[in-house]
C-alpha cells in the first residue's frame, strides 16, 4: 500500500523530519515520482487513485508471490480504506456494528471510522484496541480532507512513514520506496499506535501514556526520523474524547 497526504491535510511528529535528508547524496522525492516508483514496483497490479493535490491512495491487487498478508481496498460515501492483514474478531465485530457477514476488513473499518466520526460513543482508542490480529489501515475522508492510520500492537504488519521533498507525509508497507522516497526522513510506524491528521499520533494500547521520540542513527551515522515510543512515566493531562461530529480524534495530549 501507499498513501501520500499534502502537508496541509496531515500534521505528522516534528521528529519525523530529518534535517539530514537534504545532506546526502539522496534527497527526498516528490510526491509524483514516490508514486511512479511504487507503481514501477509492481506494473501489471497495481491501481491508484488522486484527490487532487490533497491525497494519493495506491493499492497492489491480492499476489501471493508478493505478501503473505491479506490487502484490501475500497470506498464507501467518500471514505476510502487501505488495509493490510487480517481480522481474528473480523464476525464478532460485524456483528456488534450490524454489519454483513460479507463485510471485509477494509469495509468494516470505514464503518468504524464512520460511526465514530459520526456519533462518538466510545474513545477512537478503545474501538481500536477491539481490533484483534495483525493489521495495518490508513483511511482518507476526502469530505473532510482527514487521514486516520492505525498498526497492529503485534508486529506482525510492518508500516513506514515518512516526509517527502515537499512536505507530504507518505505511509506504505514498502520499505524501499520509503527510503527512496523520503530519504532519511522516515521511520517505522510504531506498533499499537495511530495517528489522525488533526489529532496527532498516540497508543492505543496505552492512550494515558505519552508517546517519546528516539533518535535514530543510520549505518553512516546519520541522524533518520526518530522512532516513537510509549513513555511509561509520562501520562497525558486529560482523558482522550468520546468526540462530536468534527472532532471525535482530537484527543489533547497536552
Amino acid at each position: 500500500m501507499l498513501a501520500i497526504f499534502h502537508k496541509a491535510f496531515a500534521h505528522p511528529p516534528e521528529e519525523l523530519n530529518s534535517p539530514a535528508s537534504y545532506k546526502g547524496s539522496k534527497k527526498p522525492k516528490v510526491p509524483e515520482e514516490t508514486l511512479k516508483d511504487f507503481l514501477s514496483h509492481h506494473p501489471h497490479n497495481t491501481c491508484s487513485m488522486s484527490f487532487g493535490e490533497a491525497a494519493v491512495l495506491a493499492y497492489v491487487r491480492p499476489d501471493q508471490s508478493f505478501s503473505r498478508h491479506q490487502r484490501l481496498f475500497c470506498g464507501i460515501d467518500n471514505i476510502y480504506c487501505l488495509f493490510l492483514g487480517s481480522l481474528n474478531n473480523l464476525s464478532l465485530l460485524n456483528k456488534q456494528y450490524g454489519l454483513s457477514k460479507s463485510t471485509d476488513e477494509a469495509m468494516f473499518v470505514i464503518e468504524a471510522y464512520k460511526t465514530l466520526r459520526d456519533r462518538g460513543p466510545y474513545p477512537a482508542d478503545q474501538v481500536v484496541k477491539e481490533l484483534d490480529g495483525s493489521f495495518a489501515f490508513v483511511v482518507y475522508d476526502s469530505k473532510v480532507g482527514s487521514v486516520f492510520a492505525a498498526l497492529g500492537s503485534d508486529g506482525g504488519v510492518k508500516l513506514y512513514w515518512g516526509i517527502a521533498a515537499d512536505g507530504s507525509v507518505v505511509i506504505s508497507d514498502d520499505l524501499e520506496v520509503i527510503k527512496e522516497g523520503c530519504a532519511k526522513s522516515f521511520a517505522p510506524f510504531p506498533t499499537g499506535c495511530m495517528f489522525h491528521s488533526e489529532g496527532g499520533l498516540m497508543s492505543f494500547e496505552h492512550p494515558m501514556n505519552k508517546l517519546k521520540a528516539m533518535p535514530r542513527v543510520d549505518s553512516e551515522g546519520a541522524m533518520c526520523g526518530a522512532n516513537f515510543k510509549v513513555d511509561k512515566f509520562a501520562r497525558v493531562n486529560s482523558i482522550p474524547r468520546v468526540g462530536s461530529q468534527s472532532n471525535w480524534m482530537e484527543w489533547d495530549q497536552h
